[in-house]
């Protein structure tokens, strides 16, 4: 298999949804899961990102659409080399999102859904607020579209679970899939506490 090494399986788990929707809350739950289990991981954040890989992109359609295609082009290296890549960025237009995953072959798509009007209660720094004043432009869900993948491998409703829910539904996603070998009862996933 392509993406088999002497580390495991390598795989790209790609979270997408609306700011506050618990993407970043959730991978970090399961890199900590997957981390134990002795998968090498790495862990490519939206913001990070747009710092480090892609300074200088405005927030257009197509400065988004690059910043997409470079996460993924990062994320199809690694994975190909054995590594499970999370990948917790909004990424709102499907077609980008697809091309994405038609680059690579192991791709788990998880849609962290969540109502507008939760996200923005959850949101600290006061990003929506300002969003729906008209101060801050083209932000996605108020002034710039958000494109909800068709057909998920999962979808999440986080606002009706709480992250450590979301993050076992995850795991026994990527368990169902072959990615991660299965535990022998949940009780023992590390940090996961039951129900």
């Amino acid at each position: 298999m392509e993406n088999e090494t002497r580390f495991g399986r390598g795989f790209t788990l790609w979270f997408t949804g609306l700011s506050g929707s618990g993407k970043t809350t959730i991978s970090e739950i399961v890199e900590k899961e997957l981390r134990e289990r002795d998968h090498r991981v790495e862990v490519l954040d939206g913001d990070i990102v747009r710092t480090n890989l892609s300074e200088g992109l405005g927030f257009s359609r197509e400065d988004r659409n690059i910043n997409i295609l470079r996460i993924g082009f990062v994320a199809h290296l690694l994975s190909r080399n054995g590594v499970a890549v999370i990948v917790s960025a909004i990424s709102p237009y499907k077609e980008v999102r697809d091309q994405v995953r038609r680059r690579i072959i192991d791709f788990v798509e998880v849609f962290v859904d969540c109502p507008l009007e939760v996200c923005a209660k959850r949101d600290v720094k006061g990003f929506y607020e300002k969003a729906f004043e008209g101060e801050i432009k083209q932000f996605t869900g108020v002034s710039d579209p958000y494109e909800p993948p068709a057909a998920p491998d999962l979808i999440l409703k986080t606002d009706q679970q709480e992250p450590h829910e979301s993050a076992r539904k995850v795991l026994e996603k990527l368990e169902f899939y072959g990615y991660v070998s299965p535990l022998l009862g949940i009780e023992e996933y590390t940090g996961l506490p039951e129900g």
